[in-house]
């Protein structure tokens, strides 16, 4: 690819990953047209860039967008030289106000592809601004009328589709978005396919296209697919950028977050390593890029429960953020290093480590509630229960008065809260925040994800409480919000169908109960091996739904692979082994004589840092020893 597309290419990916975000055709303005005698059309049928200011890329208007002139011009008809000085104007024009004052003019004089390959410009422009989109947006769909009349595929055509995607991303009109950038996607496919284009011209294109439709279905809560698009994305980034490149680091670490999000903290690592390797190579070991990298390394090996490495990165990230001054990162990293002490079981510490940091913090500061949620965390831990309470009801206290201005951050800290007064069994205040949490997240459509971690949370509480009628319309929310938005096989579903299966069970259904059961082993056989203790308690309930139905030779048949899968984890497993084949002795005599089994069908509650949990706050509690371990 030539320089000026790597250039594109590179200013592609200035985004954070705040979950993936901002909008790919706000970094390139590009033109494409067949030849004609007028100027306009005289660009080729090539992409074309160059870099005019270290933030954008525009049209290389000695490259494509100006015929070149002799010499000495010949004599021209007055309308013609006017509508060469209105393309001249338009041409030269540096800001979104001069480009609209001279596509005033032109909109007279040229004809309607003209006026839309113009359009798209200053389409495009708008859309980089980010300061009117529906403006931005009524430039993208006159182009896209303008340029898609004949149906034939062409890169101007997939251009305008990804602006129209971009802008109504922007607008919050995601299935708009995703179903343009589909057309895009689709049509680059042709392009590609069909030889229509070069594959160097195609790549920009494709490569905003993949990252905007990421950027879409997370908006949309569907963050395993998303996965799939930002992949994409960085294979392009691999094959036109340089190796070693900051901006391959940059999307590197991206996709390790993306990982993260998803819980998927061992495909996340090696992207994150890579990330801290390019940055310390081409930036230096005190770089603000390596501080970013050694933050998300602190978050997977967190989520790994390789909680001294974690605290390791995190220190060594501190000292980079403290070389540049950087204060309000290094407070939120001193307190994910005080999380990461208790997760190491050193509460007094951690306990020291937040009492340093309180007195850096503002009285009413979403910061200094995150100190007190800390603090009362530790405190739980070690059952003072009373103080942890004082610590937890000054963080609601702060908190209550940021639902307006921070809504997704609170309902972030009321969950976290909310674990703490579960571990304290107080659990109807627990659901109550739980609840003031779902309240907050319904409204936020990129939570989805939470949302339905959330409502999941309060269907396992309300079934603690024993409220099984009120836990089932949240627990099968939370299954279709969940499928959504990590798909169907994702660890934390069999969890709440699990749930469900043991709530069917509870109130005498047990035809429903088997099937939510069969659901969940199917997932859980996938997600965490069959031989894992949560995957085996999820058989023996199985076995328990058929027995209560008097299905006893489908009940045995699930109870002997109990038995079986107890005997393979050997001498650590003696009283688990012991119990089940009590139980298949006791359904072998009950399928003789019909009786009443009596056999405890067990819940398995949501591992606390499975699905509520963000990898972009790393206070979030991660302290169970498996994705499944019963409380």
């Amino acid at each position: 690819m030539k320089k000026a597309s790597l250039s594109l290419i590179s200013k592609l990916n200035r985004q954070r990953f705040r979950g993936i975000s901002p909008l790919l055709s706000r970094d390139y303005i590009s033109v494409n047209s067949p030849s004609s005698s007028s100027s306009l059309h005289s660009m080729d049928h090539r992409i074309q860039f160059c870099a005019k200011t270290p933030g954008l890329v525009y049209p290389c208007r000695n490259l494509s967008t100006l015929v070149e002139k002799p010499n000495q011009l010949p004599s021209r008809q007055r309308k013609r030289k006017e509508k060469s000085d209105l393309e001249e104007a338009f041409e030269s024009a540096e800001t979104s106000e001069e480009m609209l004052r001279a596509f005033k003019d032109m909109e007279a004089c040229f004809d309607e592809r003209d006026v839309g390959l113009a359009s798209l410009k200053i389409g495009l422009k708008l859309d980089q601004e980010g300061e009117d989109p529906e403006k931005a947006l009524s430039f993208a769909d006159k182009a896209l009328k303008a340029l898609d009349q004949d149906g034939k595929p062409s890169i101007l055509v997939a251009m305008a589709l990804q602006l129209m995607g971009s802008v109504n991303y922007s607008l919050k009109r995601f299935n708009d978005s995703l179903g343009y950038l589909n057309r895009a996607n689709k049509l680059l496919g042709r392009l590609e396919e069909e030889r229509v284009a070069s594959v160097e011209d195609i790549r920009p294109v494709m490569h905003a296209v993949q990252l905007e439709l990421g950027n879409v279905k997370t908006a949309m809560g569907r963050r395993e697919e998303a996965l799939g698009n930002l992949k994409k994305a960085l294979e392009i980034k691999e094959i036109t950028l340089e190796n070693d490149c900051k901006e391959l680091g940059v999307a590197y670490r991206d996709l390790a977050e993306a990982y993260a999000s998803v819980l998927n903290f061992k495909e996340a690592l090696p992207f994150g390593l890579k990330a801290l390797e390019i940055h310390r190579k081409e930036l230096g070991n005190n770089s603000v890029e390596v501080a970013h990298d050694r933050r998300i390394l602190g978050v997977i090996y967190t989520g790994m429960e390789e909680h001294e490495k974690a605290l390791e990165q995190n220190e060594l990230s501190q000292k980079i953020l403290k070389n540049w001054g950087l204060s309000s990162e290094l407070l939120r990293s001193e307190i994910d290093a005080a999380n990461m002490q208790i997760a190491l079981g050193k509460y007094d510490e951690a306990i020291n480590t937040l009492k340093g940091i309180v007195q850096q913090t503002d009285k009413d500061s979403e910061n200094r509630a995150l100190v007190f949620i800390s603090m009362g965390k530790a405190l739980c831990n070690q059952e003072r229960f009373a103080d942890s309470k004082r610590c937890l009801e000054i963080a609601c206290g702060i908190l209550d008065k940021k639902e307006t201005v921070s809504p997704i951050e609170v309902a972030e800290a009321y969950s976290e809260i909310s674990m703490q007064y579960e571990t304290m069994n107080e659990f109807e205040i627990a659901i109550s925040l739980l609840k003031r949490s779902l309240a907050l997240l319904e409204k936020q459509p990129q939570e989805q994800h939470s949302e339905g971690s959330v409502s999941a949370r309060i269907g396992w509480l309300l079934l603690l409480k024993g409220e099984v009628p009120q836990a089932i319309p949240y627990l099968e929310s939370a299954a279709e919000i969940l499928k959504e938005s990590f798909g169907s096989k994702h660890f934390g579903v069999g969890y709440i169908y699990n749930n469900l299966g043991a709530a069917y069970l509870e109130l005498d259904r047990p035809q429903s109960a088997a099937q939510m059961f069969a659901v969940a082993k199917d997932i859980m056989d996938v997600s965490l091996g069959p031989h894992h203790v949560d995957s085996i308690e999820t058989c023996q309930n199985l076995s328990k739904a058929y027995s209560a139905m008097g299905s006893y030779p489908l009940a045995i048949e699930f109870q002997l692979r109990v038995v079986d899968a107890w005997e393979g984890h050997g001498a650590s497993a003696e009283d688990e082994l012991r119990e089940a084949q009590h139980i298949l002795e006791e359904l072998k005599t009950r399928a003789r004589c019909t009786s009443t089994n009596q056999f405890p069908t067990k819940a398995l509650p949501l591992p606390q840092h499975s699905l509520a949990s963000r990898n972009s706050h790393p206070n979030v509690s991660f302290n169970q020893n498996s994705a499944g371990s019963m409380r």
